[in-house]
């Protein structure tokens, strides 16, 4: 198992994610106990420390299992980490009931790492409001040793990265962010990357295979990159490029059964971070798959300024593109509605009069008025 160095721990490049645990019958609140059980001592076995979880995973269930899996070995031998729900803005003024919640629910004394869970768009307001109390308390809880380093996870874009890091850098030891070969454009995971370099804050890295999309690629994909490291299987590319990240520290992965957990034990067993043309290739296949029925958007703004709403249109149609590309293979689409139900009424994509203004004047033909009608439905 590879080790990457945080102040003076040394954490398993590779970290067991417990968003996507084993379950009964695809029941997600029906956690498959024993062999989550199994699998987290079969992880442990192969020197994975960092173990991370959350109050909302498995319909609340997670913390619970992870937690009692967790504490057969020894407190001292792993990394726990566990995150304030505000992707929920009921929650808000809860984290004083919340955290000691979260202490009880997995059994344990302290958090080793504590996340602000999913800085975004919805929820920065109130992050940043003092009147809930959240930045306080958990320094306070760090400064008692109930939370021993503090950070946060981020889905925004990246303005609300910096209005959070312009708040609250000064305290944040890491930051955990949606990074993957194809967010390294699509969601400007290569800025945020940046923008975390500056404060010295170093990253975590989620959804490294984009929930599983970056396991198997269309066949003209697969054979390109075959023919640039043919004994590299292709879920492996996500993991070689983010060991081609010097800022990333610890890579999670959601593993739902055990050969997930092999395959991936395997891959951080070596570093082997890509070269110089093994990377441009990557980023070209990258390019090739956001193409694929993305909405050919070059963010000109031209429809901008001929919008008698103000629509953000560029925004918008970056949203929608997210939206088709995350649930093309089935998965579930949650940053798109998330941003969009942030937006003041009138400036969501039901606010288009369908006047096609923008059309007239769009450089790349696109029928932003149908667009923004199927987003609508989509979104709600």
């Amino acid at each position: 198992m590879l080790y990457r160095d945080f102040q003076d721990l040394k954490l398993s490049a590779l970290g067991f994610g417990a968003m996507r645990l084993p379950v009964i019958d695809g029941d997600d609140s029906r956690i498959d106990v024993e062999l989550t059980k199994k699998m987290v001592d079969e992880a442990f076995d192969a020197g994975i420390n960092y173990f991370d979880t959350a109050f909302g995973y498995h319909n609340g269930n997670s913390e619970i299992v992870l937690g009692e899996a967790l504490r057969k070995h020894p407190r001292d031998s792993y990394y726990l980490a566990d995150k304030f729900p505000g992707y929920d803005l009921s929650n808000m003024p809860k984290v004083k009931e919340i955290f000691p919640k979260q202490l009880e629910k997995t059994g344990h004394d302290y958090f080793d790492f504590y996340l602000f869970h999913n800085v975004c768009e919805m929820n920065i307001d109130a992050y940043l409001d003092p009147k809930y109390g959240i930045y306080d308390y958990l320094i306070e809880k760090r400064n008692e040793g109930k939370i021993r380093h503090l950070g946060f996870s981020c889905h925004g874009e990246p303005d609300v990265l910096r209005r959070f890091l312009e708040a609250y850098g000064k305290d944040m030891e890491f930051c955990q962010l949606q990074l993957n070969y194809l967010d390294w454009t699509f969601q400007h995971g290569k800025e945020k990357v940046e923008m975390l370099k500056e404060y010295g804050i170093p990253v975590w890295v989620m959804e490294p295979l984009r929930g599983g999309k970056l396991t198997n690629l269309p066949e003209k994909f697969e054979t390109e990159l075959k023919a640039l490291r043919p004994e590299e299987e292709i879920p492996a590319w996500a993991f070689r490029f983010l060991q081609s990240i010097p800022e990333v520290t610890v890579v999670l992965s959601g593993m739902s059964e055990p050969s997930q957990l092999r395959a991936n034990i395997k891959t951080f067993s070596e570093d082997k971070p890509l070269s110089d043309s093994e990377m441009d290739g990557l980023l070209k296949v990258a390019s090739r798959i956001l193409g694929m029925g993305s909405i050919p958007c070059t963010a000109c703004h031209y429809c901008v300024s001929h919008c008698p709403m103000g629509l953000d249109i560029p925004r918008l149609i970056a949203l929608y593109n997210e939206h088709n590309i995350t649930v093309a293979d089935g998965g579930f689409d949650f940053i798109a509605p998330m941003a969009v139900g942030s937006m003041p009424q009138e400036k969501k994509p039901s606010a288009c009069l369908h006047c096609q203004s923008c059309e007239q004047v769009c450089p790349q033909s696109i029928g932003i008025s149908e667009i923004m009608e199927h987003f609508a439905e989509i979104v709600g």
